[in-house]
């Protein structure tokens, strides 16, 4: 609980965050990655859908975000008319297949991250360094299993004693 400027360590023990739109701002990083992916597969797949135009902004929104990252590709995919296999869990991500694609947007991000880092909400950052200072323990959840290396990029991997 909060009174003018000190925060008062009452019942709660622990303060746990999202990473991402919370502490992170990532989402532009995973649509520019997404959009390397589909629109380097269309170029090279024209004649299996009848829509092989380029991923839009709109598409994102529709088809991407806030789904797992194989149920985002299948729902794009098909939103193209273009059927490609699941795949094995083990495909490289030279593979055409869902999976595949997975891998290899997996590995676009990873590059955008290294080549352009991270960008933080720099008020969130500031409250929570406050909370740790004032003995609240500090929790950071995500989907994401790019989650560790985000905080690493960031320079925040040492403010949070859970990551989930």
């Amino acid at each position: 609980m909060e009174t003018k400027n000190e925060t008062k360590k009452t019942e709660i023990d622990a303060l746990i965050f999202d990473l991402d739109g919370v502490i992170t701002q990532t989402r532009k990083l995973h649509k520019q990655a997404w959009k390397q992916l589909f629109d380097k597969f269309l170029k090279q797949h024209p004649k299996n859908g009848k829509n092989t135009a380029g991923m839009t902004d709109n598409d994102y929104d529709r088809f991407i975000d806030g789904k797992p990252r194989l149920e985002g590709i299948k729902s794009f995919l098909s939103s193209r008319q273009i059927d490609i296999p699941k795949g094995e869990k083990a495909d490289p991500p030279e593979a055409h297949t869902i999976v595949g694609l997975g891998r290899r947007k997996n590995e676009l991000f990873r590059q955008l991250v290294a080549d352009e880092g991270v960008n933080i909400y720099d008020a969130a950052v500031a409250k929570i360094r406050k909370w740790r200072k004032d003995g609240f323990n500090t929790a950071i959840v995500s989907s994401s299993k790019n989650c560790k290396m985000i905080l690493e990029h960031s320079g925040l991997d040492k403010l949070f004693d859970v990551r989930v």
